[in-house]
């Protein structure tokens, strides 16, 4: 078992998501994908000292991804609609056993929470994938739910990994704003304005014409700084992006994202929301899903395109406002894109410069390997510990001080 410093051994005792059901009798079984060792994906080449050197900063780190899905989708990914309407995901508690990560903001289904619909963001179908992704929870203790700062905390200690209920958008809430303090009593912490397409609240990226927050989303982010929920617009078009930084009296989240200067697309977020957020307090977690953080230097999106992204942030902002929110999952992540593209607008998100698909990103495939990698990508390029401490955990945890 691994361990971090100043914490007790990793609880992990092999558990696997519905151990305490019958497969077959119980629920519908598929053969999911491999946790570990999917596929051949490499981090930077490092000296022993250097490796020695990364154990040591995740060990001493509190290490926080802003965005991630720890979901184990099936072997076959076209079978995820099927899977997906069981509405009984299944945790990657072995892949989390050996990521370094203290603490994961947990987005669920997201735009392809189809249990009950043909094109999610239904408020019983984003219950239903909440509930039953906590009754498998609740039957172990090695992943525990956080809710508080101190919850993070706690987990560290024990030897046990935080996860922060977390939804990419408001959607499902339409236009009751009291929908908030329901989510918020089912443990949501962390929540989108809006997804790519436009909701009651505001704008998404795919849309033609941005109209910005809408006055019942500025009634919504209100509701959101007084509950203690903390706001994203990763998915949220410019000006909504913009309106929500300056209504929020809260620093806010640009949980998963780049550059659109590195690459120009409506993905990408541009210069002047980055400042405008970072003047603000918030963060930007720097993004991996396939095809999005690339950059004419790295075609091929790779772990080296992903953090150009994050220097580039770095440089634009300061170092006290980049963190990562890699947004992996365990699964053919590119597959899954190419069978829910109409469902999370993947071409108006990716619509841009020409550029080589990629089966994987490489460096960054999963949440099990994603942190050992990027760590290793700081120390061999020179960043110093309180640098590296700040953007693996440490700015979020400022952010959430002010806003839980």
């Amino acid at each position: 078992m691994s361990q971090k410093s100043g914490a007790q051994p990793l609880r992990y005792e092999g558990y696997r998501s519905f151990d305490h059901l019958t497969p077959g009798e119980d629920y519908r079984e598929f053969t999911l994908a491999k946790e570990i060792g999917r596929v051949p994906s490499r981090g930077p080449d490092l000296s022993d000292a250097q490796r020695s050197r990364v154990a040591r900063l995740l060990a001493d780190n509190t290490v926080i991804s802003l965005h991630d899905h720890t979901s184990v989708f099936p072997e076959d990914i076209t079978e995820t609609f099927d899977y997906n309407r069981t509405g009984r995901h299944h945790t990657g508690y072995e892949g989390l056993s050996i990521s370094g990560i203290d603490a994961v903001f947990e987005n669920f289904m997201d735009g392809t929470c189809c249990i009950t619909s043909q094109m999610g963001w239904k408020w019983e179908d984003v219950l239903v994938d909440l509930g039953m992704r906590y009754s498998d929870i609740a039957k172990q203790d090695f992943v525990i739910r956080a809710e508080r700062v101190s919850d993070i905390t706690a987990a560290r200690e024990n030897g046990q990994i935080a996860l922060v209920p977390a939804l990419e958008a408001a959607t499902p809430i339409q236009n009751e704003v009291d929908r908030l303090d329901v989510l918020y009593g089912f443990g949501v912490r962390q929540s989108g304005i809006a997804y790519s397409e436009s909701n009651t609240l505001g704008t998404g990226l795919r849309e033609r014409h941005d109209g910005g927050l809408t006055y019942f989303g500025e009634k919504a982010v209100q509701r959101m700084n007084k509950l203690g929920i903390a706001i994203d617009v990763s998915h949220s078009g410019d000006r909504t992006s913009m309106d929500t930084i300056k209504t929020s009296k809260a620093p806010i989240f640009i949980t998963h994202a780049g550059a659109r200067s590195v690459w120009p697309t409506k993905r990408m977020k541009p210069d002047d929301v980055i400042i405008a957020c970072a003047e603000r307090g918030g963060v930007i977690g720097i993004e991996a899903a396939p095809h999005t953080t690339m950059s004419t230097n790295h075609p091929a999106h790779n772990l080296d395109a992903f953090m150009e992204h994050f220097t580039y942030c770095v440089d634009l902002v300061g170092i006290d406002h980049v963190a990562f929110g890699p947004d992996t999952l365990f699964g053919d992540h590119v597959g899954l894109h190419d069978t829910f593209a109409k469902h999370l607008s993947i071409s108006a998100a990716h619509d841009g410069p020409e550029f080589d698909k990629v089966e994987y990103v490489d460096g960054v495939e999963n949440p099990a390997e994603e942190f050992h990698h990027i760590t290793g990508w700081l120390v061999a390029h020179d960043f110093s510990d309180d640098e590296i401490s700040k953007v693996l955990g440490g700015n979020i945890l400022r952010v959430l001080n002010q806003v839980w």
